[in-house]
């Protein structure tokens, strides 16, 4: 229970954390574009109202050659980052307030190959040493003559302090994004926490019903069943109407007994009840066993149930507990297996490490789909209802497998193929750590 419910408390930490994530970067990526724009709109302004400034004054230089032309006088603010360029028709520099030599060259640059119109204004960028990039914002205005070419005002500004402050800022809101996002998800982590404290209170209610009921029904469903087994055996009862149905009680109260049986061990296992029985016995021997039992149920469907590699495995586990699982997989295998199919119980000697074991069930039934594999471990989970409903399932024979697997600190895979067949392999240690398992040599390992 408690694993269920940290998976789920992880995937709500998860799922709040994405959205907070998503929200973050919209938020920087807006904040920054914003900046971005307010920053440059303002620096494009100033350097409009700069270049039209220069360019009357150009104009009225043209008119009188005479007068003095003090460029300081038509800046809007007195910058040393500001420069411009006067170039005639032809290419000659007529006047000029020069860039840092840094970035003339670049300067000069662009200028020959100006292709901005008239009072646009736009950035360039050019890598300089230390991989520094160099941004300048430039706009050109023309200046008309009577008569005569016009000549060209290039007017710019070094914006590097600019965007590099504003690289900076982006820098720290994303490093504020990262301190706020992991907040965020301590936060979510514990407000799921919460949130799911009233589904455990009811699922602990549910699940201590479930056992309470559990042990109440099985003394009843013992008399019942003895009252049956009276009734079977009396000689005075020769109908073959009433046989039939003390034989249909007979049968409704196993398959009672059988819930109530695996219920009371989910529910065991949901309280930590189950005990472990730890000895050493061949794994192989009791494939072997197992598919002696389920013969005589899959000769009904004319079904072959073989094993393969039946050489002596010896592992130190449960042996009840392991009997119980193999049991469970071999007799889903038979009731999903169609007639004239085939069963096999084998050891597998792929195991991955030295300490571990591994056993498999492999049927060539029905198969299971990919989405169905997600989730037929989960309790009362069946594929089917209706077949399984009729092959007398409970929806509770994987989960209770998949159980005694975590019990013995072990895993449990299926590969299944929708109409080919299904193979479950179980990989268990060879050596339990005893240390981890609860032992109670007062409770029968088969006391179910």
């Amino acid at each position: 229970m408690s694993t269920m419910f940290s998976k789920s408390r992880r995937r709500l930490t998860l799922f709040y954390s994405l959205i907070m994530c998503v929200f973050l970067i919209v938020l920087i990526f807006v904040v920054h574009k914003t900046m971005e724009w307010s920053l440059s709109s303002e620096q494009a302004n100033e350097l409009m109202d700069t270049a039209a400034g220069i360019a009357d004054a150009q104009n009225y230089y043209n008119q009188h050659p005479e007068a003095q032309f003090d460029d300081t006088n038509f800046y809007k603010n007195s910058n040393e980052r500001l420069f411009f360029y006067v170039f005639d028709h032809d290419g000659k520099l007529l006047n000029f307030s020069r860039a840092s030599f840094r970035i003339e060259p670049m300067i000069l640059d662009v200028i020959s190959s100006w292709d901005v119109s008239d009072g646009d204004v736009k950035i360039y960028g050019k890598s300089g040493e230390n991989d520094r990039i160099t941004k300048v914002m430039m706009t050109a205005r023309l200046v008309y003559q009577n008569g005569k070419p016009p000549q060209t005002v290039y007017v710019g500004k070094d914006v590097t302090a600019m965007y590099l402050g504003m690289q900076k800022a982006t820098y720290a809101l994303i490093f504020l994004g990262i301190v706020a996002l992991a907040i965020s998800a301590a936060v979510g982590h514990i407000m799921s926490g919460k949130a799911i404290v009233p589904l455990k209170e009811a699922y602990e209610r549910q699940r201590q019903f479930a056992a309470d009921a559990s042990h109440e029904l099985r003394t009843p469903l013992s008399v019942v069943m003895a009252s049956a087994d009276l009734l079977d055996n009396d000689p005075n009862i020769t109908d073959p109407f009433l046989k039939q149905i003390i034989a249909d009680v007979r049968d409704e109260v196993k398959k009672m007994t059988k819930l109530v049986g695996d219920l009371l061990t989910v529910a065991r296992g949901d309280n930590k009840a189950l005990k472990l029985k730890i000895v050493d016995f061949d794994l192989s021997e009791l494939l072997m066993q197992t598919a002696r039992i389920i013969s005589p149920l899959a000769e009904k469907k004319s079904i072959t149930v073989t094993t393969t590699d039946t050489r002596r495995k010896i592992i130190e586990a449960d042996e009840q507990r392991i009997k119980q699982l193999i049991l469970i997989l071999a007799d889903n295998a038979v009731k999903y297996t169609p007639q004239n199919g085939k069963v096999t119980l084998s050891m597998e000697s792929g195991a991955t490490k030295e300490n571990i074991i591994a056993f498999s069930v492999t049927d060539t039934g029905i198969g299971i789909s990919k989405e169905d594999t997600e989730r037929i471990f989960d309790r009362f989970y069946r594929v089917d209802k209706a077949r399984s409903r009729a092959m007398g399932g409970n929806g509770l024979g994987l989960a209770i497998a998949q159980e005694i697997v975590n019990l013995h600190n072990g895993e449990i895979k299926v590969d299944s193929t929708p109409g080919r067949g299904t193979k479950f392999t179980v990989l268990l240690p060879r050596k339990q750590h005893k240390e981890n398992i609860d032992i109670d040599e007062n409770i029968p390992a088969n006391s179910i």
